[in-house]
């Protein structure tokens, strides 16, 4: 027997260039447990990754903000605020760092990201204007809803799917992975996961991005021998 998974996406089931790292399909489709994405990526984007893998669509998405299980989405956090944050922002001199397309908030529905070249002091001035908080995921500025997070998704989807949070394995790489690792029974943390990460999982591994994920998993894999 193998526990179910709760995955970060970039850093953890990606090559160092930010590529979904194809062995992906080889390993996930196959896993015998629930597989559950949780990301700070936009809610189209693990929906995605589920059906390219044939996988259900189980998700934790904008960090808590979406959760979809069994074919029900659920919504937390005020994208509304986080879009007068950056209208602010931008008022002030701030630069977002998206093109006129801005394809990296066109879809997302409880948040909003800037690029990490975004001025952070500015950014977070102004978010606590408007009672907001700024995660940095290392690939971007969240700005979101206090006391929205991953680890709250994933009690959400393990209630539905009728398990306890504990009995899930987790692995991440970023600060916004810690409330993943604070409600999963084991977690890990990639070697390229940020101080926040490392301080916060059972586990830190030796291999980075990929590798580390498909590290952990061999590890399970072994124990349910």
């Amino acid at each position: 027997m193998v526990p179910p998974l709760a995955l970060d996406i970039d850093g953890t089931l990606t090559t160092p260039a930010g590529a979904v790292d194809p062995r992906v399909f080889d390993v996930l489709p196959a896993w015998d447990a629930p597989v559950v994405f949780a990301t700070g990526k936009a809610f189209p984007y693990p929906v995605a990754l589920c059906h390219f893998l044939g996988v259900p669509e189980i998700v934790v998405a904008e960090n808590g903000g979406v959760v979809c299980v069994d074919d029900t989405v659920r919504f937390a956090g005020d994208r509304g605020r986080a879009e007068r944050v950056i209208e602010a922002f931008e008022a002030r001199g701030g630069d977002t760092g998206w093109g006129a397309a801005d394809l990296a908030n066109r879809w997302r529905e409880t948040e909003l990201i800037t690029r990490t070249t975004a001025d952070e002091r500015l950014l977070r001035e102004v978010a606590a204007e408007f009672e907001m908080e700024v995660v940095d995921t290392g690939y971007a500025y969240h700005v979101k809803t206090p006391g929205v997070e991953k680890g709250d998704g994933l009690e959400l989807v393990a209630d539905e799917l009728g398990l306890s949070p504990t009995q899930f394995v987790a692995v991440g790489d970023s600060e916004n992975d810690a409330s993943t690792f604070a409600v999963a029974g084991r977690s890990f943390a990639v070697a390229n996961a940020d101080a926040v990460a490392r301080e916060a999982a059972a586990v830190v591994l030796d291999e980075s991005y990929m590798d580390g994920t498909l590290a952990a998993l061999e590890t399970l894999t072994t124990l349910g021998d």
